[in-house]
């Protein structure tokens, strides 16, 4: 055999090892084939966004801002959900961009099919008035177009700071009632 011959077959060889080496290294592990995750597919999320700053436009015009850390959407749960564990933030403009509107919670949770927000934790609300409402917990239903909570409420108002336990409202806020109400009125003596 020729030097030429040997180097060739060295080089065919060492080849053939690489091209084994790639295939059992590319070789799929039967025990990860189908592998199962501990969790189910409907508990875990579809999506997982960290540092959420978006935009929401209604017939072209941007109505509202969304703040979030993180957001979480799980659409093969029962019924299906969006959840913000650590927090949220909207905002709600006029055609002109300025804040009308806001809302502020520790936790936020969306369920998709009954369309109803759940806040929980140092709700802040603050309604086209100016009034603030300040709640543990507070609830939206989109499809009733209305505001509730069964947890105490607080509403500053410019001259008035009302307080109570239960609370409903339209949506924008502007029209509620207090169920158990509390407070203090100023009182003109004329």
């Amino acid at each position: 055999m020729s030097v030429c011959d040997r180097h060739m077959n060295a080089r065919i060889a060492s080849t053939l090892v690489v091209l084994a080496i790639v295939l059992i290294a590319c070789h799929n592990d039967p025990s990860t084939e189908g592998h199962q995750y501990d969790q189910p597919r409907k508990e875990m999320p579809v999506l997982s966004t960290m540092n959420v700053s978006t935009l929401i436009s209604d017939s072209g015009v941007t109505r509202y801002r969304i703040e979030a850390d993180l957001w979480e959407i799980y659409d093969k749960a029962e019924p299906p959900y969006q959840e913000f564990p650590n927090g949220i933030y909207l905002e709600q403009f006029d055609e002109q961009l300025e804040v009308q509107a806001s809302l502020k919670a520790d936790y936020g949770h969306y369920n998709e099919t009954e369309q109803v927000w759940t806040l929980r934790g140092n709700v802040h609300a603050l309604n086209r008035k100016g009034e603030q409402f300040d709640s543990p917990c507070m609830c939206w239903s989109q499809k009733q177009h209305r505001v509730y909570s069964d947890t105490t409420i607080h509403i500053t108002r410019e001259t008035s700071i009302i307080t109570g336990v239960g609370f409903e409202s339209n949506e924008e806020m502007s029209k509620y009632t207090i169920l158990h109400p509390t407070g203090v009125f100023p009182i003109d003596e004329e």
